[in-house]
């Protein structure tokens, strides 16, 4: 049997490509389903290794999947990739490393895969800060036939497992009417007051939501001009919960606030939903378990998990599959993410630590499954009961 130890070397093998990559990408900066150089150099490298890639993979121009199998087609472990970065800030969530440390683990196992029994998949996966393509990918059957589901995310500090929240991204249109806003008001009807109260309302209601409930909103219309009633108005906002379930129930309170506010000011509303909705991340428990054991192996410090307040489109894989979404920390100054200082840690040596240990991290978990047919069983039991 292959030594672990095998696997991180190889990964250490390959360091320095890694890095070169993982920079490229950070360079590339390019945002949700615009990632066509980064998701192109990504699947170059996994073709040139023997990788079959599919570009533009389910109708997604910029996602792809690659395959590549050992000595039978069982177990399926797929290697999630992201990659793009955030307006005006760059990759301050680092998915150059959560990209690149999918791709550091297929290569370093594909060394190894024709003497191991199973599948080795990689799906490149665009716009998680946005309209999430797991979201899709889960929603239409692609992680079928997928026995675990493995990413690692750079972070402030190690953790294996940490929770997220589900999330719907609403938007409220008003339409007014317009009319000069000192000589005849009285002939408008303010959309603008209707946002207003809105948020208002909103404010309102989070004292009687439980604990963990996040609300977040912007305006971004808000009229034309101080001269005219606002004819048209419309402001969007996240609304997140611990679960699904729940998050359904505030939901329909915020969409109340805004038709109360419509009432009130006689607007017309229209809500809609501008982005994919994300559910809540379930971490597989042996999966977890397996994670921790090699953050031991490869002397990473781990601490307990926080609460999450974030959403990840991962969550609407790890309904359909079992799967695992641990943080590698980029080391001191421990950035958060979203932030610049993370944005310029995420191609530092700090981060290009995190990205070599993530890579070791997602091989070796790979690895245990590949060769321990009892794990991939259990993985799939605690799925079933955790449903």
């Amino acid at each position: 049997m292959i030594a672990k130890e095998a696997v991180f070397k190889a990964v250490d093998e390959i360091k320095e490509k890694l890095i070169q990559v993982s920079d490229a990408i950070h360079s590339f900066a390019e945002l949700g389903n615009q990632e066509f150089k980064s998701a192109e150099l990504l699947a170059g490298e996994l073709e040139a290794a023997g990788f079959t890639v599919e570009r533009a993979y389910a109708g997604i121009p910029t996602a792809f999947k690659a395959r590549l199998q050992g000595k039978a087609k069982k177990p399926v472990v797929a290697l999630l990739a992201e990659y793009d970065a955030l307006p005006e800030l760059g990759h301050a969530c680092g998915h150059n490393i959560v990209g690149t440390a999918a791709l550091g683990a297929a290569l370093a196992l594909a060394r190894f895969l024709p003497e191991l029994p199973g599948t080795l998949l990689v799906f490149g996966t665009p716009a998680e800060e946005t309209n999430g393509a797991k979201v899709v990918l889960a929603e239409k059957g692609h992680f079928a036939g997928v026995d675990a589901a493995l990413m690692i995310h750079p972070g402030p500090a190690t953790v294996v497992a940490a929770p997220s929240l589900a999330m719907d991204a609403l938007e409220f249109h008003f339409q007014g009417k317009a009319a000069h806003a000192a000589s005849n008001p009285q002939e408008g009807i303010n959309a603008l007051d209707a946002v207003i109260l809105t948020f208002n309302a909103i404010n309102a209601l989070r004292e009687h939501l439980e604990e963990g409930v996040r609300i977040h909103g912007i305006i971004n219309k808000g009229g034309a001009a101080p001269n005219i009633v606002p004819e048209e108005a419309a402001a969007r906002f996240y609304v997140r919960a611990r679960t699904r379930r729940y998050l359904n129930q505030v939901v329909e309170k915020v969409v109340n606030c805004a038709r109360g506010a419509a009432l009130a000011t006689g607007a017309k509303l229209t809500v809609s939903n501008f982005e994919y909705s994300f559910d809540e991340m379930k971490t597989n428990r042996v999966l977890a378990r397996l994670v921790e054991e090699n953050l031991e192996l490869l002397g990473e410090r781990h601490v307990p998990p926080a609460d999450g307040f974030g959403s990840l489109d991962m969550g609407n894989v790890s309904q359909v599959v079992p799967s695992i979404h641990p943080y590698i920390s980029v080391g001191p100054p421990y950035p958060t993410h979203h932030t610049r200082e993370f944005a310029q840690i995420a191609a530092s040596p700090g981060g290009h630590r995190s990205l070599i240990t993530g890579a070791k991290l997602l091989a070796a978990t790979a690895y245990d499954l590949f060769t321990d047919p009892a794990l991939v069983r259990e993985a799939q039991a605690a799925f079933r009961a955790d449903k």
